[in-house]
């Protein structure tokens, strides 16, 4: 199972492909779990407000392109559109 743990949308991305592209022994494959790296470009669009809607709905179609494609070990960085440049990890954060 892989975290993207605060990385941003493509950087989660371009990693599952990464190691879903490495020869594996066994019949297993690579899962993901993601949460904010998987909606983080469709809240920014949607900010809340009723007309952001499309917006939103093609963000998250993006994401949920590029990491079909990455689940495979295909993914090109930057074929899908990304809001999430810098990622949601915050130094020190205490829940």
């Amino acid at each position: 199972m892989f975290l993207s743990g605060g990385m941003s949308e493509e950087e989660a991305s371009v990693n599952l492909s990464a190691m879903n592209g490495i020869e594996r022994k066994g019949p297993w494959s690579l899962s993901f779990s993601y949460g904010r790296a998987l909606q983080q470009s469709c809240l920014k669009s949607w900010l809340g407000k009723e007309e952001n809607v499309p917006a939103a709905q093609e963000a998250l179609l993006a994401r949920a392109r590029a990491n079909s494609q990455a689940n495979l070990g295909k993914y090109e960085p930057g074929s899908e559109k990304s809001l999430d440049a810098q990622g949601t990890f915050e130094k020190g954060y205490k829940y």
